[in-house]
This record gives C-alpha cells, structure tokens and sequence, in this order.
C-alpha cells in the first residue's frame, strides 16, 4: 500500500509526467532543440534495442534529426508510467514507462510498423526542473503490418 503523498511530491510527480510528454511532443513534432529542455547535456541514451544508437545526448540528438525524417509519421503514446523516488529529498528517480509508437514507413507503402517499448529512465531535479540523465529502451514487440 502507498503512503500519502504530500502535495509537493503529487507536484513532483505531474512534473516527471509531464517531461516524458514533452520527449514524445518534442519527437514527433521533429522538434529537436526541444530536447535540450528534457535531457542534460551528459545525459546517456540507449536505443539499442528498437534498432537505434547509444551514446551521450548530443550525439543521439543529432542521429535523430538525421534519421527520423525518413519516417513521415509517427507518434509516441505513453502509459503504465511508474515513479520510484531515490532519497527522502526526492532529487532523482527511477522512472519506467510504457511507449505504444506506430510508424509510417517512407516510400509508397501502406504498411505501419507497430512499436511497443518500456523507457526505463532515470530523472534528476535541476534548478531548471526536472531532467532526464539516463534513458534505455527495452524492447516488447514490433510489427509491421
């Protein structure tokens, strides 16, 4: 059973959410400066496991700029999102949620390849907010149909 959560940790909450949200936006509005707001700078990626790249922040950035754009659509929905704070303080935290991502191959297919993943991260608080310090993907399913 949880305890009750006080107000500022609801808060803390809502705020991690809500930087996961602005990954996905940023991503699939081909937004890519507007992750310098979701990750620092040092930040290590993994995308290893959908077929991608690892490597710190401004490396995977930038091999997403350049790769995505080969898919015309695409969108990340997110779900199951948990929250496991690592001190009293609630400094850091563990964070693992689901990703549900369908994309439109290039060309003149009708296919979509169905993409199920968990983000498996770790968060830290900034005086600029939340930010995400570590993020791996791990793999459910793909499927193109």
């Amino acid at each position: 059973m949880t305890s009750a959560w006080t107000i500022d940790e609801v808060s803390d909450r809502l705020q991690i959410q809500q930087l996961l949200v602005d990954y996905a936006t940023a991503i699939d509005t081909r937004q890519f400066d507007d992750l310098d707001e979701v990750f620092t700078n040092d930040a290590y990626i993994d995308y290893r496991a959908m077929g991608g790249v690892d490597g710190e922040y401004p490396d995977v950035k930038a091999w997403l700029a350049q790769v995505l754009p080969a898919f015309p659509m695409y969108a990340h929905m997110l779900g199951n999102v948990s929250i496991s704070f690592d001190d009293e303080e609630r400094s850091s935290a563990t964070v693992r949620s689901l990703c549900f991502n369908p994309m439109v191959p290039g060309g003149d297919t009708e296919q979509v390849l169905f993409l199920g993943l968990w983000y498996d991260d770790a968060v830290v608080r900034t005086r600029h907010g939340w930010r995400l310090t570590r993020r791996v993907e791990t793999k459910c399913f793909n499927r193109l149909v």
